[in-house]
């Protein structure tokens, strides 16, 4: 026996000789975690200084030139002017494969937004308040992460810095323009920061939002004001609808545990909702009425405009109907199902399981231009969160106060740059394969 476990342990020593881990021969995630962090102060400051310096939608000439400048200095190609002040940065790999993008958006919101950050804009009337800073710094950083691996990596990946978001225009105008028309891509992502905690990211297959839909209701001048009331109040009467006890209206619940988003009970699945405000205007001697919906299923936006006819019709106003249109019907972000479960996957493994959470809903009131890239390219879009709750850091979207906790730029670069390296693969899996 004593000589059996002598060789037993011979044996086990050269296996271990054999397999002695050597801290210069990193895997690509650890190269990933370790650059993220070396990057990470470099990238709160490019935050920073975007967030002081923000442009509204069509004017991001500053931010636009910040980008070229760091991508240039990363060594990438650098194209502009296709769209507006729309930056694409693009970084070829060390050998054959396929293309990847990741989209992030340049524009700041109009409007005075109360700011709490030392840092807080230098430009009067415009302000960060949707998390576009935070976004940039983000793909800055996944550029830089995977310029220092480029040898390894296989395939290209196009990074689309896009203008005009805000206005529902920058993605379609690149596409209409050509963008991928010499590189195209085989699959595209990007996320947006949330009021979720920072730390998680949330994913579904399908609609993240909400449809929206404005409507426009025209009649002949012959209502009273009082018969206006009451006419938008039963058309929201008529066509809202939610589950019962849920207030899907309520965004500020999107992050509860019980209500939010990540819970099978959540309030925001199967609604139909109404801003709660109707643009009411004289307009070529007609009396017009609009307001915008938000729809969780495709199959019933076909049926809204006759439901408002038989509205005003049971008010008994079809005498001055003119007509009920829709004047809006942007596309929603819709994401490949092949892609969310195989990105899920990768990011379990990556950040473990519950740093990863599927969402039960869909957010209503907003939308993301990201949904015109899908319509050419399979793609998925994510939620990260920026919240901080102890730290009082509430990154509620369009809203005043919005603050983002920072970790959140290190918890998107780490995660993301190790989705896209393992989209693309390395030599040694083409080998394989």
């Amino acid at each position: 026996m004593k000589r059996l476990l002598i060789i037993l342990s011979s044996i086990f020593g050269l296996l271990l000789g054999g397999c002695q881990y050597n801290p210069s021969q990193r895997t690509a995630a650890d190269a990933v975690h370790v650059q993220t962090d070396g990057l990470f102060e470099k990238l709160v400051a490019i935050r920073r200084d975007l967030h002081q310096h923000p442009e509204v939608a069509g004017d991001e000439s500053r931010t636009s030139a910040t980008i070229a400048t760091h991508l240039r200095g990363m060594g990438l190609e650098v194209q502009t002017g296709q769209y507006g002040h729309s930056v694409i940065g693009i970084l070829r790999g060390g050998h054959p494969g396929k293309t990847v993008a990741w989209r992030a958006e340049l524009d700041a919101l109009p409007g005075e937004f109360r700011d709490p950050a030392r840092f807080r804009s230098q430009n009067p009337g415009v302000h960060h308040a949707c998390g576009h800073d935070i976004h940039i710094a983000i793909a800055l950083g996944i550029a830089e992460v995977l310029a220092k691996q480029r040898e390894s990596l296989r395939g290209t990946v196009v990074f689309v810095f896009q203008s005009d978001e805000e206005t529902f225009k920058g993605a379609k105008g690149l596409i209409d323009r050509g963008v991928f028309s010499s590189i195209i891509p085989d699959e595209i992502y990007g996320l947006h920061v949330t009021p979720l905690p920072v730390g998680q990211i949330v994913v579904r297959e399908n609609e993240m939002f909400a449809y929206q839909r404005r409507v426009s209701i025209r009649l002949k001048k012959e209502l009273s004001k009082a018969d206006i009331v009451q006419l938008t109040k039963n058309v929201n009467s008529e066509l809202s609808r939610s589950q019962i006890g849920a207030k899907p209206w309520e965004i500020q619940h999107i992050s509860d545990p019980v209500l939010g988003l990540t819970s099978p009970r959540t309030a925001f699945q199967d609604y139909l909702i109404m801003d709660g405000t109707f643009d009411t205007r004289t307009e070529n001697d007609e009396l017009v009425l609009d307001f915008y919906l938000y729809e969780t299923a495709a199959s019933k936006l076909e049926g809204i405009i006759s439901r408002v006819e038989r509205v005003i019709d049971a008010s008994g106003h079809n005498s001055q109907l003119v007509s009920v249109s829709y004047i809006q019907e942007n596309p929603t972000v819709l994401n490949n199902a092949a892609l969310t479960r195989s990105a899920i996957r990768t990011l379990q493994r990556h950040r473990g399981v519950d740093a990863v959470r599927p969402a039960f809903g869909q957010a209503p009131f907003f939308n993301d231009d990201f949904a015109y890239f899908q319509q050419k390219i399979p793609g998925v879009y994510f939620f990260l969160g920026g919240s901080n709750a102890e730290k009082g850091l509430i990154a509620m979207n369009h809203a005043p106060d919005f603050q983002v906790d920072e970790e959140s730029i290190r918890v998107g670069v780490s995660s993301f740059s190790s989705l896209i390296i393992a989209r693309l693969g390395t030599p040694d899996q083409a080998e394989r394969e």
